[in-house]
């Protein structure tokens, strides 16, 4: 009798490899036209298979995005220049992602990093508050207080722009997030329709936008030379 032990098996392996990629790439339809027609240029697929990519990259990304901020407050064991407030909001702001997306039933691809930010956010606010115990409660309440009424992104700026530096903001990290923000608009037009949404990502990018532009200006700006520089000016 003839061995036909592999054929299953390549069945088996074609049948996982489909599975895989119509749940979490592509479309039917799609699959059909890239490896059954072969026409790899079809447009409308290519931006399907685009935006999927993008958001499982955003989400894979996201699990990580805030960790080199996180790892710099435990290094520095100081939040200075970090407003809770400006974390607390952002806090409130991916919530309310999350709330959106799942009462609107879109897909996991299309905010799936909400989640592991949420986890990340609520991480950094609870080591700014301990560290800021530690520091002194005096500038931490100072921060809440004159900040809480301001735009999310402004309260963050406007502590930059006061110090005249970016303290423990990780450079990594606000990279990371302006990229993926700008990726977003793409993946929620393209998977969700939603117009609110997509627009919430471009005020997001806007508003990251301007959080790179101050870390590349006080790039070579630190709280001891910023400090320094304030015990100058009092003794003049």
């Amino acid at each position: 009798m003839a061995d036909t032990s592999d054929y299953p098996r390549g069945e088996s392996f074609m049948d996982s490899f489909r599975g895989i990629l119509v749940a979490y790439f592509m479309p039917e339809n799609c699959y059909d036209k890239f490896f059954l027609d072969f026409d790899f240029l079809d447009v409308p697929c290519l931006k399907i298979v685009l935006s999927k990519a993008l958001g499982i990259a955003i989400i894979l990304g996201s699990v990580l995005v805030k960790l080199p901020q996180i790892i710099k407050l435990m290094r520095a064991k100081s939040a200075e220049g970090l407003s809770f407030n400006s974390v607390l909001l952002e806090l409130l702001a991916i919530t309310g992602t999350m709330a959106y997306s799942m009462s609107n039933k879109f897909p996991f691809s299309a905010w799936g990093e909400a989640l592991f930010l949420m986890l990340q956010t609520v991480t950094i606010g609870f080591l700014i508050q301990h560290y800021g115990r530690r520091t002194g409660l005096g500038e931490t309440r100072h921060t809440v207080t004159t900040d809480w009424y301001c735009p999310l992104i402004l309260i963050q700026a406007a502590t930059n722009f006061r110090n005249g530096h970016t303290g423990q903001l990780s450079a990594i990290s606000v990279f990371l997030l302006f990229a993926g923000s700008l990726a977003r608009i793409f993946t929620s037009l393209q998977e969700t329709g939603d117009s609110l949404m997509a627009l919430t990502y471009v005020i997001s990018s806007t508003c990251n936008g301007i959080i790179t532009l101050q870390v590349l200006y006080y790039w070579n700006s630190k709280p001891e030379h910023k400090k320094k520089k304030n015990k100058k000016n009092k003794r003049e």
